[in-house]
């Protein structure tokens, strides 16, 4: 990458995503669909997006939607391990094309089926006896019935059946020959529920290759902090079979996180281990040379952090990428940039610079598959709660079988949102919508780039600065002015 008229550092100040432009080259690629998207950092990644370890938004469905579609979701730090094992082995056990049902018995309550259907972006429920489905409820099934009706009296049976290993094209073809067909119900050989697939999923299938080990099971991630026993929580997590270690700190360039990283490293764990997070070039050294395969770049940027107004202290997150990457990749290494990204250009930007994959958290928070319940404001506005790691809320949770006294001391100094409405995009309300959204946007800056693959944006990218003035110009505008 290189900056349009002068050396970066010359600039004398640090930019961000807003701050910067892609300049568009010469370009022998055809198409969008020539570029592969597959991440240069071994952790198995077929886009370049990684779910941040945040409690409101990393869960198994987030898990298991986005390794579908080739990215990675990290699990947070503050779960136990026995509920680690129990998610890894639920991710690592779903259907690599068809996504998983919510099933229900057919004597459950349209109640109980209401507050399960939003919990997936099929928006759907397959009813099953004997594991064989039945009958499908979707929500315009449950209008104006009695909640406490059986869902058995409002199914519909399954119009497009399916055998698991139908291609999604013919699975595709079936459903868009069928009238009101809003998913097609896949089974095994035995006629038992395998998953469900919907016309826009059978299309994602042929587009995106899904993130998987060599057994064939979907990937996940898995964080840990730099206090108590690191390298027994590390083993643990190993032995539960996550495919990437995240050692997760707000401060990574600090002795705690040293010694965490060499005693993780002192394991030989045998799956990449990632660290962060920091946003110079001395930080981003001292964690490679301590066992760091890839550094996680960003202090202040996150949209649910407070860092920067607390404290003062961070970095615009374009300039620490770019000096970060720098460093890691004079040492074979990888980062990966952490939090600042709200549209599709800020992930190609952040790629451009030499990151191996985004990070995203609260853009994330507002789907279907975050966890949580799904609510809605006076005005109906669908959204889901989220907050920051550092917030009382999240200490408060993570002290738990801490003396009172202690956590009355930790909760004193908390920082970041403890609570914040993530409205769901009506237009885009799952995360594989934002998928989409996202992958397309860095597919058309590769091919303005003249770029087949992440290593050649960063190779081929020319970036320029530009004023307030300038981002605001490129901005749509709904209406005319």
């Amino acid at each position: 990458m290189r900056l349009l008229h002068q050396p970066a550092d010359s600039l004398g100040h640090d930019l961000t995503y807003d701050d910067v432009f892609m300049v568009p080259a010469h370009s022998a690629v055809g198409s969008r669909y020539d570029v592969d998207l597959a991440t240069p950092d071994d952790t198995g990644a077929t886009i370049p997006v990684v779910v941040a370890n945040m409690t409101a938004i990393a869960g198994k469905r987030m898990a298991e939607t986005v390794a579908r579609r080739g990215g990675l979701t990290v699990i947070p730090q503050d779960i136990p391990i026995d509920v680690v094992r129990e998610v890894v082995s639920f991710v690592k056990a779903r259907h690599v094309v068809h996504d998983t049902p919510i099933e229900l018995a057919p004597t459950q309550t349209v109640a109980e089926a209401l507050s399960l259907i939003p919990k997936r972006a099929h928006r759907a429920a397959v009813v099953t006896e004997g594991g064989s489905p039945v009958g499908v409820v979707a929500e315009q099934d449950c209008a104006d019935v009695d909640r406490f009706a059986q869902v058995r009296d409002v199914m519909t049976p399954p119009l497009v059946t399916v055998a698991a290993d139908t291609s999604p094209r013919e699975a595709f073809d079936r459903l868009d020959a069928t009238a009101h067909a809003a998913l097609a119900v896949a089974v095994d050989a035995e006629g038992r529920l395998v998953g469900v697939l919907t016309r826009i999923g059978a299309l994602r299938a042929t587009l995106y290759r899904p993130a998987v080990d060599a057994a064939g099971g979907l990937r996940i991630a898995a964080a840990i902090g730099v206090n108590g026993d690191v390298a027994a929580k590390a083993a643990a997590l190993v032995d539960a079979g996550v495919d990437c270690l995240v050692i997760d700190t707000a401060h990574g360039h600090q002795d705690r996180m040293l010694d965490a990283l060499r005693a993780v490293r002192a394991l030989d764990p045998g799956v990449p281990v990632v660290a962060g997070n920091v946003v110079s070039r001395d930080g981003t050294e001292a964690l490679v040379q301590a066992g760091a395969d890839i550094v996680k770049v960003g202090v202040g940027p996150g949209a649910m952090c407070t860092t920067r107004m607390m404290t003062g202290v961070g970095r615009p997150q374009f300039s620490a990428v770019l000096d970060c990457a720098e460093a890691a990749r004079e040492l074979g290494k990888h980062v990966w940039a952490d939090g600042g990204v709200r549209h599709p250009r800020d992930v190609a930007l952040a790629l451009a610079a030499g990151a191996s994959s985004v990070m995203i958290g609260s853009w994330f928070a507002g789907t279907h598959e975050s966890p949580g319940d799904l609510l809605h404001d006076a005005d109906g506005r669908a959204f889901k709660r989220s907050f920051g790691m550092a917030s009382a809320r999240a200490v408060a949770s993570r002290t738990a079988g801490e003396s009172a006294f202690d956590r009355a001391r930790k909760g004193l100094y908390e920082e970041g949102i403890s609570s914040s409405r993530m409205y769901l995009d009506p237009e885009r309300p799952g995360v594989e919508d934002l998928l989409d959204q996202i992958c397309s946007g860095v597919r058309s800056a590769c091919t303005y780039a003249g770029a087949t693959t992440l290593a050649e944006l960063h190779e081929r990218a020319v970036i320029g600065v530009q004023s307030a003035a300038g981002f605001h110009e490129g901005r749509p505008l709904s209406s005319s002015w």
